[in-house]
């Protein structure tokens, strides 16, 4: 397997466009940065299935990123993972680095919403939810239900003859994942006994009391439904999502779960190219959960693995046993 982990090609990918991030001297609204993020192409990562982004008349509502060339994959050899937007919006585009890198190593990526970002965008931007004369947030743009509805769909296609992804998809290779609010959302629907395994993304579940935006309604006690390997990427104490994420972690005692920080602040790496070092992260974890990938294993396990020795990241692991 390709190591992934590669500081050196992270460094040439960024060099190849203006930077994103804003230094200490120039402050840029988020507004503006998103501007200029939706000015960049779309990219089909660094595996060895390049992707594209597409819509499917199959499933309105939703859009999809996959290995561009089917043909050259083998019977039951795509993964399925489905995908929270951050903020629960309706832009299935929001995080397309970071899933186009996922699908070209041989997944079927789902994310609720339209084409709403990018310079091939078919919708206009997702309006911001904001409160309401009475302080409340409108509802959720997307829900956790779609996120099932998308893997429903998968698994239909990979039965039905005559579907482009008949007899592609390896059913025992299915994640739910998200960034934010939609990180909330895919740990809503982690208890579905189909799944493999849980990415949470710069997302923890909230304490109870706090206030909470439409779609972020699962409590602590939600945990408890997990039954998979679980990992939390969060990004420093910059990261709104960070306590909570940790609390989550430090809750969390039937299932092997792991705790990846990054000094990246809330927003992660999402929008740096081919995902920048989160979105490689997390292509080895689910080689390693869905694949078994030793190489890929070795990020995570061991006491020289990539991220503990890299001096960015730090990594926490338990309930190592009940590993398969």
């Amino acid at each position: 397997m390709k190591r992934v982990i590669s500081t050196a090609a992270l460094a040439l990918a960024l060099a190849a466009i203006p930077a994103l991030a804003q230094d200490n001297d120039g402050e840029e609204d988020f507004a503006a940065m998103m501007a200029r993020v939706n000015l960049l192409p779309d990219t089909a990562g660094d595996g060895p299935h390049p992707s594209l982004i597409e819509l499917d008349e199959g499933l309105p509502g939703f859009v999809i990123y996959r290995p561009q060339d089917l043909s050259a994959i083998g019977p039951d050899g795509l993964g399925v993972f489905v995908w929270g937007n951050g903020g629960c919006a309706a832009d299935g585009t929001s995080s397309r680095f970071h899933l186009s890198q996922i699908a070209s190593y041989g997944y079927l990526v789902i994310a609720p919403g339209g084409w709403r970002s990018g310079p091939d965008r078919k919708e206009d931007a997702a309006p911001a939810r904001s409160p309401g004369p009475d302080g409340q947030f409108p509802p959720s743009p997307t829900n956790a239900a779609q996120l099932v509805e998308a893997l429903d769909w998968a698994l239909a296609e990979n039965s039905r003859t005559g579907s482009r992804y008949h007899g592609l998809v390896d059913e025992n290779a299915l994640a739910v994942g998200g960034f934010s609010c939609g990180g909330v959302q895919a740990l809503t629907v982690a208890g579905d006994p189909r799944f493999d395994t849980v990415v949470v993304q710069n997302s923890g579940l909230l304490p109870e009391g706090a206030p909470r935006l439409g779609g972020m309604e699962l409590g602590k006690d939600g945990l408890s439904a997990l039954h998979t390997p679980v990992i939390y990427l969060d990004g420093g104490p910059t990261d709104i999502a960070y306590e909570n994420g940790l609390d989550d972690y430090n809750r969390i005692t039937h299932v092997p779960a792991f705790w990846i920080n990054t000094p990246t602040g809330h927003g992660g790496t999402y929008h740096e190219p081919m995902g920048g070092r989160n979105a490689m992260i997390v292509v080895d974890w689910l080689e390693w959960q869905l694949r078994d990938d030793e190489g890929a294993r070795r990020t995570f396990m061991g006491e020289n693995c990539r991220l503990c020795t890299d001096p960015e990241a730090t990594i926490e692991a338990k309930n190592l046993q009940l590993l398969p």
